[in-house]
This record gives structure tokens, sequence and C-alpha cells, in this order.
């Protein structure tokens, strides 16, 4: 049987060859791979972490291999407006104007209403709802201006169905829809697309940590009977940044193994 030859790809046939790309999150488990599949694209792409990250960032390019050293890493916190403004300056002046943008930036601070103190409201509502305003509100202004733009908003199945204990996580990520809707009537006539990717439970760090019995019960939960891969999160990701899906905006695709499914 013949061996598969595995080809190069052709430059001209990649889905986003010339476009420049930002992953907010972007070197978390999910943005990473979402970073990647850009990349494999034909994208040129930024990856916005935290400035916490600094002294992980050397490792997280070597875990890419040679995609890595392609790969521009802004640190800033994203809930600042100002920082914002001043990390996508930096993106811009190294590789041109922003066509597409992932919001993946978000963080967990999980307790009951009840023991829930505001300094943990407010945290997971600044990282994981203003940093999507703050980067949109940036960059989309240059996107209308073009003609062309890809803003794809990273949510979860727990802004869908809410989740016990997650009252600040549920209401930032179901709010991220809510501003995707809006934003996408107000791109559509400028060729600048919103949407919204709602994963469920994913291959990560954060599942790896969740106690085995919990952990049973949660995928007896999901019909697939599975966590799901980054990887088919980035895909989804990728094919709504495509110039061929200019027809889908203000859409939610749900990531999810059918854990939750609506209408």
């Amino acid at each position: 049987m013949r061996a598969r030859q595995h080809l190069k790809p052709d430059p001209k046939q990649l889905a986003l060859n010339g476009r420049v790309a930002v992953v907010t999150g972007g070197t978390g488990a999910i943005g990473t791979e979402i970073c990647r599949q850009l990349l494999e694209a034909g994208a040129a792409v930024a990856a916005v972490g935290h400035p916490s990250e600094t002294d992980r960032i050397p490792n997280w390019r070597r875990g890419l291999g040679h995609l890595g050293r392609g790969i521009h890493v802004e640190l800033a916190d994203l809930a600042d407006y100002d920082a914002t403004a001043i990390a996508v300056a930096g993106i811009e002046a190294a590789l041109g104007p922003i066509d597409v943008l992932v919001n993946g930036a978000g963080i967990t601070r999980d307790a009951r209403l009840v023991k829930m103190d505001p300094q943990q409201w407010r945290k997971v509502i600044a990282t994981n709802l203003d940093s999507v305003f703050n980067a949109t509100r940036t960059v989309f202004p240059g996107m209308c201006a073009r003609g062309f733009g890809r803003v794809v908003n990273i949510a979860s199945v727990n802004g869908q169905k809410g989740q016990f204990g997650q009252a600040n996580y549920s209401a930032a990520k179901a709010g991220i829809h809510g501003f995707t809707m809006a934003v996408a009537q107000e791109g559509a006539a400028h060729g600048v697309t919103v949407n919204t990717v709602s994963p469920g439970y994913i291959e990560t760090p954060m599942t790896a940590s969740i106690k085995p019995q919990a952990l049973e019960r949660v995928l007896g939960q999901i019909p697939v009977r599975r966590l799901g891969r980054p990887q088919e999160v980035a895909r989804v990701v990728v094919f709504l940044c495509d110039e061929a899906s200019g027809y889908i905006t203000g859409a939610n695709l749900a990531v999810n193994g059918g854990l939750f499914m609506s209408a």
C-alpha cells in the first residue's frame, strides 16, 4: 500500500493568508491551540497573555516547536482599557492592522453566592467580560474602516446553562454572547462578523485538577461521554475566522459534546 504523501500547504490556498490575528488568552491551553491553527491557516499571529506569565513564555514557545518562533507575544492586563490599547498598538507596530480578534482571556474564582465576596465577582467580570469590550473596542473601528474583520468571543456552556458556584463566571460568559449579538449588528454592513464559541468541558489543566469521582459525574452528563479537546474548539474558531464565513454573524456555536442543546 502506498504511503500517504504529506505535502506542504500552498500559501495561496491558506484561508487566512496575509491576515493578522490576535488571540487574547493565547498562552492558555485552548488559546495556544487556536494560535497554532491560525498560524497553520496562514495568519500572522499575536498572543496576548497576562504580565504574571513572563517567566513561562520561553517554555510556552518551545512547546509549540518551530511555530512558536513565529508568534508575536504581548503581555497585558486586559481588564485595563489603556493597557489593552498599548498592547494592540505594539502588535500593529510589529505585524500590521489587525484583521482577526479572538477574545479568549478568562479566569475562575468559584464560590457559592452566599460566600462570594465582591472582589471575586469584580475580578471575574473584569477579566472575562471587560476584556472583551476593551480588546474589541480597540480594533473594531479599524476593521470597519477597512471593510473586513472577524471577532470570535470565547464564552462557555456555563454561560448558557448556569453552574452551581459560578455566578460570576456564568454571568460574564452569558454577557459575552449578549455583547456578540449587539456588536454583530454594528459590524455587519462593514464586512465585520462577530460570533461566540461556547466550549463545554475541555481537556485542560483546569479539568485535569477535577477529582476522579467528580469527573466521572461530569462525563456521565455529556452525551459523547468524553471531554473535548482544545483542537476541536480551535477548529470552530478558525472556521469562523475564514473569509468564506462572512454570512455567519451573531451566532453562538456550541462545542460541548451535547451537554447543553438549544433550539
